[in-house]
């Protein structure tokens, strides 16, 4: 699968989604920093990626209606510390299997994952 990881979230975190064997880019790479959310979906889109983001705006269905979409993962922790993302991407890429966020709304928590 191929994923965005939008501009708050360290590019690093590409390195997890590629040894779980997918394909990962970052908002960063492609200078989309600060760029309107409308423009980073339409890449997405385009690319054929689910965009990966803590961003809670992209979790309004009303707004960006999961079905119009490549997959949205929206990230919804406590804590945005670098170790708690990448236990909440690592429970998310666990879940990839079973069903993929393709044109679907993903909340990852810190325990669970609500999908719309």
């Amino acid at each position: 699968m191929k994923f965005k990881l939008d501009e708050n979230l360290s590019p690093s975190l590409a390195a997890i989604f590629t040894a779980a064997g997918h394909d990962a880019h970052s908002v960063t790479q492609q200078a989309l920093n600060g760029k309107p959310d409308e423009l980073v979906l339409e890449v997405c889109g385009r690319e054929q990626r689910a965009l990966v983001t803590l961003d809670l705006d992209f979790a309004n269905i009303l707004a960006y209606p999961p079905a119009e979409f490549s997959g949205i993962v929206v990230l919804r922790l406590p804590s945005q510390t670098h170790s708690a993302v990448e236990s909440a991407v690592r429970l998310m890429l666990g879940l990839l299997g079973q069903e993929p966020p393709v044109r679907k709304l993903w909340i990852v928590e810190e325990s669970r994952v609500r999908i719309r």
